[in-house]
């Protein structure tokens, strides 16, 4: 009987030639004749031989794999990074360990050993932490928004300032005066260079951000109602557009428009983050920032594979910043 797991041995033994013979001829190497390479390629095929990618990666370090630490699959912004990932690394021969954080920086730290354990590539993480956790791990590594008060990485991500300022631009051009704005906990840096560009448009209209219309909800759907309830019920400020800092808060906010009967775009106009699937539904048709995800997806693989690839020339910082661009609907009023 052939034995499930065929190994270069198996091979060796079916056909009474040596191990090394038979690792010179599927390794393309030299040391056996063209007749004799044909004859074990044929067997080896036949016996359904597969190459041990861990043994052959652990004497040539490299795995051809990558870890992937994400913190919430259930939004379609990350699941559309992680298929940007996955195509480019398939297009290489690549392949992907995928991890889900659920936004714990325990659980993120644990999924990060176990990879660098498992010999990975290299590793391409959304930080549930703070990204300045990782400024001493020196293999190849993606973090996705990420930033250094102290060294120099590579970067692959879209300006949050930018989208930020087209958002709150947006508001104001479209006669809103009264911008309230829901940040989403888990991700505070991104949030508050978002808010960071509101405050450069608000500028422009000689205006600045209301402290006290600004909260912190989290990047779900009822995170967004919840936080919609507090800044329309308890705030005690008035209202006239949302700023969401993503499209599951913006849906949130809708939710609690129609169950407080406030009419949308009139009353309240809501813009959010991201430009996902769902907020493109003709139900919902909600006024975006959109981001490149799977773009950002395909370049940070490709980013963190020319790293790999350079691992032992002078470093080489590559910054590539990525353009959002404002997606207009019918959540906001239409522009003067």
């Amino acid at each position: 009987m052939i034995p499930i797991n065929i190994t270069i041995k198996d091979v060796a033994k079916e056909l009474g030639v040596s191990y090394s013979s038979i690792s010179r001829a599927l390794n393309g190497k030299e040391g056996v004749s063209e007749a004799t390479r044909q004859k074990i390629l044929k067997t080896a095929e036949k016996m359904g031989y597969q190459p041990n990618d861990l043994a052959r990666g652990l004497v040539n370090k490299i795995s051809k794999t990558v870890g992937v630490i994400i913190p919430d699959i259930n939004n379609p912004f990350f699941g559309e990074i992680v298929t940007g990932i996955s195509d480019a690394a398939n297009e290489k021969e690549y392949n992907i360990f995928l991890c889900i954080s659920g936004w714990s920086p325990k659980n993120e730290q644990a999924y990060f050993d176990t990879l660098r354990k498992k010999r990975v590539d290299g590793i391409i993480l959304k930080s549930a932490g703070k990204n300045e956790d990782y400024e001493n791990v020196r293999s190849p590594l993606m973090i996705i928004e990420r930033y250094s008060k102290t060294l120099e990485y590579n970067c692959v991500e879209v300006d949050n300032e930018l989208g930020g300022y087209l958002a709150a631009k947006h508001l104001l051009d479209c006669d809103y005066r009264n911008l309230g704005f829901i940040l989403g906990k888990e991700d505070i840096f991104a949030s508050q260079s978002r808010l960071n560009g509101a405050a450069r448009a608000l500028k422009e209209y000689g205006m600045s951000i209301n402290e006290n219309a600004v909260i912190e909800g989290s990047f779900s759907i009822e995170g967004g109602r919840m936080a919609a309830k507090e800044l329309f019920e308890n705030r005690g400020e008035k209202i006239d557009a949302v700023f969401s800092m993503n499209d599951l808060i913006g849906l949130g906010v809708l939710q609690y428009c129609s169950d407080q009967n406030i009419s949308v775009p009139d009353e309240v106009g809501v813009i959010g983050y991201d430009n996902i699937s769902y907020s493109r539904l003709p139900q919902i048709q909600l006024t975006t920032i959109h981001q490149p995800k799977y773009e950002l997806g395909r370049m940070l693989f490709d980013t963190l594979l020319e790293e790999i690839q350079a691992k032992d020339e002078p470093k080489q910082v590559k910054k590539v910043i990525l353009n959002p661009e404002l997606k207009i609907r019918k959540t906001t009023r239409v522009l003067k």
